[in-house]
């Protein structure tokens, strides 16, 4: 049963949720306040129902005030993350506790409300600074942070622990936004020149990286048997990527989707045919020391390459030859600019990509696709454009053959 006590214009209503491990008497509590213009009957009435409702609730167990986020995000890391997220986001959602935690992990569950989620999202958005080099994060930095918020609070939902999800009334405020750091034609004409005198291996993997729009990790996860050499196919079924506490491992691909095939053309097919004679020969001069992964990009010994060393090597690449450095996805960038602007379908440019949706790629890439569509109104206005010599003579071969259809037949 449910007892209650009066303090000044509330009431504080007490349920006895049985005994822990250690004989120890729960207690569960809430706090009523009395509204405004109220009879004494009312109170009464109002009081009995809130007591009877706090009770059921407390029977399901939808109670949680003994309980802080930071030990439910510590359960949801246990008992969901760990079993349903790949280890690169697992790791991922490791680092947002660093910020959380300080900001709302010591209050209890129920008593976090969207206000004060709010304001710890609104400060993040404002001061929130990267913790290695000192610049603002990123407005996708600030919505990681409220996603994983959001995901805790969704598991105590599911753990009919609460109701409520108070992430659902809050904003991420808006920030400005960037365009995205894609090279040019004549940029990346310049790198295949100068990729000429770099070593293999890396004149390679970002050649490939261009003409397949792969992400790094694909790249890097690529084994000489996922090539149909017949069809010039390379087929994409995995990714290689390192975290400090899982090492370098192989993971499945980002998404269902991610697994597809890219016909390249026979440039590339002789490159990879070049290539992987010279990785043979290396494994010969290697000896018992070469550990054979089958992999495409290896390290001296043909253990699989860190997917963070075609940056590094990349980005003293660069510096050294004085060419503007965009970082490796850049180039997925500039593969997918090269393909809308041809002018292929969202849908065929999403699968080439392997989006889990076109939705995906419309979104990532919409001021291509709008300025593509630009062009093609251009295209129309070239074309009916009346005044142009070309459409002029067009147009008297059409009034010609017009008079030629009116003559009499002989």
């Amino acid at each position: 049963m449910a007892t209650f006590i009066k303090r000044g214009n509330s009431y504080r209503i007490k349920v006895s949720c049985g005994y822990d491990i250690h004989g120890n008497q729960k207690l569960q509590y809430k706090t009523w306040r009395i509204p405004e213009n109220m009879t004494e009957r009312q109170i009464k009435k109002e009081l009995e129902r809130q007591c009877v409702l706090f009770e059921e609730e407390c029977k399901k167990g939808q109670v949680t005030s003994a309980i802080k986020f930071e030990a439910l995000a510590e359960e949801w890391f246990e008992n969901y993350a760990k079993l349903n997220l790949k280890n690169s986001s697992f790791t991922r959602q490791r680092a947002l506790t660093i910020r959380v935690y300080p900001a709302i992990g010591h209050m209890k569950l129920d008593k976090i409300t969207s206000r004060d989620i709010q304001k710890f999202i609104n400060d993040l958005a404002v001061n929130g600074r990267n913790l290695q080099n000192g610049k603002p994060i990123s407005r996708k930095t600030v919505v990681h942070h409220l996603s994983f918020i959001s995901s805790v609070f969704n598991y105590a939902i599911k753990m009919d622990m609460i109701k409520d999800n108070p992430c659902s009334r809050v904003t991420v405020p808006r920030g400005e936004k960037k365009e995205k750091d894609i090279y040019t034609k004549e940029e990346v004409k310049k790198l295949f020149e100068l990729l000429k005198t770099a070593p293999f291996k890396y004149r390679m993997f970002f050649t490939l990286a261009v003409y397949s729009g792969f992400r790094r990790g694909e790249l890097c996860g690529l084994e000489w048997k996922d090539i149909d050499w017949e069809h010039s196919v390379v087929n994409v079924r995995r990714t290689s990527n390192y975290t400090k506490l899982h090492g370098l491992y192989t993971d499945t691909t980002k998404t269902k989707r991610s697994v597809r095939s890219s016909k390249l053309p026979p440039i590339i097919m002789n490159m990879l045919k070049e290539y992987k004679e010279q990785q043979d020969r290396e494994r010969e001069q290697t000896g018992d020391k070469w550990v054979d992964t089958d992999r495409l990009f290896v390290q001296w010994n043909g253990q699989p390459m860190y997917a963070n060393t075609p940056y590094n090597w990349y980005r003293r690449f660069c510096k050294k030859n004085g060419m503007r450095f965009c970082d490796v996805h850049s180039l997925r960038h500039f593969h997918a600019s090269l393909l809308i602007f041809a002018g292929v379908d969202p849908v065929s440019v999403s699968a080439d990509l392997g989006h889990t949706a076109v939705s995906t790629t419309t979104s990532l890439y919409c001021h291509m696709f709008r300025e593509a569509q630009a062009r093609n109104c251009d295209v129309i206005a070239k074309a009916l454009n009346f005044d142009d010599d070309s459409t002029e003579d067009t147009a008297s071969d059409m009034k010609l053959s017009e008079k030629s259809q009116e003559r009499p037949a002989v």
